[in-house]
């Protein structure tokens, strides 16, 4: 790798309740920095948010003195909700996803029934990423590589020496993300595993989640591309496609739905704001029957 690349500074917030890792990004000549999958905390059986992750990284910036620049989504989780327009209002930055969100948006908008006041075009967000654009951070310069295979919406955002993968990747011992959701591909994913691992060796690459595997007593979050091309159990070692695939659609044949994939999906193709209020002002969350 370039000795020209910036290193930038990462600092991870780790969810425990969903398991998910949101990312500060700083520009290392700067104070500039984003903010990578942000989690509201929500209790599903109270329908109670909560903002004490979303503060963790706030008060982190404001101790730094950091300058929010942006909020990226890698994709639309379905696992958490996103906390982007909180943290938004709190910092300023802007908030950007992959332009497939449109994708995402018709599909699950017809899922909730959500009619033609719902837009789908992606204009709930500030920005929407093609494949093969560029956006700073301060001085420091991401790009853009759309991965799709867990959603069709999904990136990867390369900035300096790091990739933030979502979950396309998960540590080398965890394996890949599942691809059974609507717009999912096993195949998609392998072709967009193979981009990521394109990358230089020494690549670091911050992954979405972790869960553990046996063995490990630790959470982890970072690894290298040379370590997930040795040794990731689901695509390491050269492992072809069609191999690949059959793993991948066999794991997910046995996967239950994430816990919060209702309420996640409703909010977070909104940029992470709610659904319109009702009438007497109190919002409502939708739970279609036997469509997911």
């Amino acid at each position: 790798m370039s000795l020209s690349l910036p290193v930038p500074n990462v600092t991870a917030f780790f969810d425990d309740a969903t398991n998910t890792v949101s990312y500060v990004v700083q520009d290392p000549q700067g104070s500039a920095c984003a903010i990578i999958d942000s989690v509201l905390d929500f209790d599903h059986a109270a329908g109670r948010t909560d903002t004490r992750s979303a503060d963790r990284i706030v008060a982190f910036i404001r101790e730094k003195s950091l300058n929010l620049q942006w909020i990226l989504e890698s994709h639309v989780h379905a696992d958490h909700l996103s906390a982007a327009p909180y943290l938004q209002e709190k910092l300023g930055g802007k908030i950007g996803i992959g332009n497939q969100i449109r994708v995402v948006q018709d599909t699950f908008g017809k899922v909730f029934n959500e009619g033609t006041e719902f837009q789908r075009d992606g204009s709930q967000f500030d920005a929407l990423f093609d494949d093969g654009d560029s956006f700073h951070i301060g001085q420091m310069r991401a790009e853009v590589m759309h991965t799709p295979g867990h959603t069709p919406a999904c990136l990867t955002y390369v900035i300096g020496d790091a990739a933030f993968v979502g979950d396309t990747l998960f540590m080398p011992d965890v394996g890949t993300a599942r691809c059974d959701f609507p717009g999912g591909s096993a195949h998609d994913l392998y072709q967009s595993i193979q981009r990521i691992l394109s990358l230089p060796d020494e690549t670091r690459i911050f992954v979405g989640h972790d869960y553990k595997a046996p063995g490990r007593d630790e959470f982890a979050w970072e690894t290298t591309v040379a370590a997930q091309k040795a040794a990731n159990v689901h695509v390491g070692g050269g492992t072809d496609e069609n191999s690949f695939v059959d793993l991948r659609e066999t794991r997910d044949a046995q996967l239950a739905m994430p816990k919060l994939i209702v309420p996640s999906l409703q909010v977070n193709m909104r940029a992470g704001h709610m659904p319109p209020a009702e009438d007497d002002g109190t919002v409502m969350l939708k739970l279609p029957i036997n469509r997911l």
